[in-house]
Formats: structure tokens, C-alpha cells, sequence
């Protein structure tokens, strides 16, 4: 793992006092695993041995962090990226863990190298799975997001963070595609009777004219939201402008929906736990 010989290795022991194995009954040394990920990172970083156990050390006692993440995912190892994000899960809530570690660790790589593609589609296997055991929805509320951003971009990856935000906030939630056909989205308005439209990704203001239209015909008070610069700020637009992170924009969701508002509003939102 980390390239040396074992004579090396245990001369970095007797010198630096780390990585410190423990010994088997019949002498072997048995390092920790955290130790030697610490310090195989931090060496391909500085290149220099004793700043790398330097920077390992405090490395190595710390909570998962982006950085960490990164190298776990430079590496092309999804078990090693999975044990970094189930300890973030043990000292921050889900929402943290994803703003805080996972969409820093992805956003870390070169758009279009190979290390970014695996760690683009890991993240989004994550959010996936986190979405199929959210809780189901407790409110009526609906949030209704059109997501306009390409496969592999960062937006995406945020788009399916709002959405898993919003679900365990207990809202009713869909998402559908910016380029769906206006004349079938009937059905889903009128399962969904959303409150509020959410615009995310990269967004024609043609076709958003379309779905706005059709979205108000059917929901009458429904709220238009744009989520990370979806459209573009001219200043004269009434859209309401959300985020850039998707705990922000919750935040704002929820203070809207829980505001004073005209009769026949949509219910109250619960508070959203972080």
C-alpha cells in the first residue's frame, strides 16, 4: 500500500514513532488500517516523510473529510469511500455528510477524468440508495423539481441531494426531466398538486415558459423556484432564487411554505433536522 519495503517501514517506526503496529504473540507487526490510508495520502502529497506523518497523524484521529474522500475515490475504491462516508454518518447528520464530504470529494477531480467520472456515478449510487430508505412522506406538501442538468454534471449530483433533502423533510417530492413533453405532464400534476416548481440544472427559458404555464394551469398557487442559477439572473424575474447548497435551499423552502400566506395555501412544512 504504501510502496516501501518493510525495513523502511520499521524504520519509520523507530524513528517517528508512527505508523505504531501492534505486536501478535509471535512478533508480528499489525498496523491500523486508518494509519496507513493517513499516510499514504499525506506522502503522495508532500513527497517528504516526516511532513507526511505530520499531516497523517492529525489526519488519521479526524472525522471523515473531503480530502480523505478524495484519495478513497482517487483510488478507484468504493468499500474505502464507503467506510469514510459511514463514519461521517456517525458524528454528522445525512444532509452534512453529503454537503460536507461527499459533493467536496467529487467536486475536488477534474470534470471529464477518469477519477471524476467513477466518483460522479458513486455519488450518485449513494444518493440513490439514501433516497430508497428515506422515511415516507408525512406531509401533503408537494415540491415538484425539473432537473435540467446532463449526466456526469455536478448539478446533477446537487439535484439529487435537494431531492433527498426534501423527502426527509417529509415533503412529497418529484422530479422530472426539463425536456418532458408538456402535453403528458397532466397526470403528474394533478397526482402531486405541487406548492411549490423547482428549476435546476441548465434551463431554456422557452421550454421553462411551457412548464410554468401548464404547471400553474393545474396547480393553482404553485411557487417558482430556481435552484443553482438554473435561468439566468436579469434582474426583472419574479422567480424566487434558492441555495447554492441543498440544506440552504431547504431552509428556504420550508420558510416559505411555513409563512403567512393567502387562504388556501398549502399546508405547513416541518422543520427539516440537521
Amino acid at each position: 500500500m504504501l510502496g516501501v519495503s518493510a525495513n523502511t517501514l520499521r524504520s519509520w517506526e523507530r524513528r517517528f514513532a508512527y505508523p505504531m503496529p501492534q505486536r501478535t504473540e509471535g512478533g508480528h507487526r499489525q498496523f491500523e488500517l486508518r494509519e496507513i490510508q493517513a499516510l499514504r495520502q499525506a506522502f503522495e502529497e508532500t513527497q517528504n516523510i516526516s511532513s507526511a506523518i505530520s499531516l497523517a497523524r492529525e489526519r488519521g484521529e479526524g472525522p471523515s473529510s473531503p480530502e480523505r474522500l478524495r484519495f478513497a475515490l482517487a483510488s478507484f475504491t468504493e468499500h474505502e469511500a464507503d467506510l469514510l462516508l459511514e463514519e461521517s454518518l456517525a458524528v454528522r447528520s445525512v444532509e452534512r455528510t453529503v454537503e460536507s464530504v461527499l459533493l467536496p470529494g467529487v467536486q475536488s477531480f477534474d470534470p471529464g477524468s477518469p477519477e471524476y467520472c467513477f466518483a460522479w456515478r458513486y455519488a450518485s449510487r449513494w444518493l440513490s440508495s439514501a433516497q430508497r430508505v428515506a422515511p415516507p412522506a408525512s406531509l401533503p406538501t408537494g415540491v415538484l423539481i425539473f432537473d435540467g442538468a446532463d449526466p456526469l454534471e455536478l448539478d446533477s449530483l446537487y439535484v439529487q441531494a435537494l431531492e433527498l433533502f426534501l423527502r426527509r423533510a417529509g415533503l412529497r417530492v418529484l422530479t422530472l426531466p426539463v425536456d418532458l413533453q408538456v402535453t403528458r405532464l397532466g397526470s403528474a400534476l394533478r397526482a402531486l398538486n405541487p406548492a411549490a416548481l423547482v428549476l435546476a440544472g441548465s434551463c431554456e427559458l422557452e421550454v421553462v415558459g411551457r412548464l410554468v404555464y401548464a404547471s400553474r394551469v393545474a396547480s393553482e398557487g404553485v411557487s417558482v423556484f430556481d435552484y443553482r442559477g438554473a435561468l439566468p439572473d436579469t434582474g426583472a424575474s419574479t422567480v424566487k432564487r434558492l441555495g447554492p447548497g441543498a440544506i440552504a435551499a431547504v431552509e428556504q423552502l420550508r420558510e416559505w411554505l411555513d409563512g403567512d400566506r393567502s387562504a388556501g395555501a398549502c399546508p405547513r412544512a416541518s422543520a427539516l433536522a440537521l
